[in-house]
C-alpha cells in the first residue's frame, strides 16, 4: 500500500444491549498515525448487516434520543420477515437503510474536520451481537 492509502480495523465491544459508541477519539488516533498533517477524506465502515455509522452530538441526550427514534420507526416485535435471533431481530437488519454502514469525513491538515457538537459514532440495536469490527480508512 502507498502512503496515499492506510486501513485499521478496529474491535469494538458494544454489548449486549442497544448503544451508540462514539469513535471519535478512536478516528483522532488513527489519523495522527496515518495522515500525517496531510488533507484528505476518512472512511468509517462497519462490515455488519445490523449496525450503522451516525455522525451526531453525543453526552446531550442525542444518542439516547437516537435509539428512541429507532425504537419508533423499527419496533422490536414479531412484524418482520427476518426472524432469526432475539425476538424483533429483523428490524436490526433495516437499520443500515437509515443508518448507514458507512461515513466519509473531510480530513485537513492530518486533523478530523467536524462541526463543534458532532461526533462520529457506531450506532448498534443488535444484542445478539456483542462484538463488532469498524474499518478506519485515511485516503490522501
Amino acid at each position: 500500500m502507498s502512503d496515499a492509502f492506510t486501513t485499521r480495523v478496529l474491535q469494538v465491544a458494544s454489548g449486549s444491549a442497544e448503544t451508540v459508541i462514539d469513535l471519535t477519539r478512536d478516528c483522532e488516533a488513527f489519523l495522527r498515525e496515518s495522515a500525517g498533517g496531510r488533507d484528505g477524506l476518512l472512511n468509517i465502515f462497519v462490515p455488519h448487516a445490523t449496525a450503522g455509522i451516525a455522525v451526531i452530538e453525543t453526552g446531550a441526550g442525542s444518542d439516547d434520543d437516537l435509539l428512541a427514534a429507532l425504537h419508533t420507526l423499527l419496533p422490536a416485535d414479531d412484524r418482520w420477515q427476518h426472524r432469526h435471533g432475539s425476538p424483533g431481530h429483523g428490524r436490526d437488519h433495516v437499520l443500515p437503510a437509515l443508518v448507514p454502514p458507512h461515513a466519509t469525513l473531510p480530513v485537513l491538515k492530518g486533523r478530523l474536520e467536524l462541526g463543534t457538537w458532532q461526533s462520529v459514532c457506531l450506532v448498534d440495536t443488535n444484542k445478539d451481537n456483542p462484538n463488532r469490527q469498524v474499518r478506519l480508512s485515511f485516503l490522501s
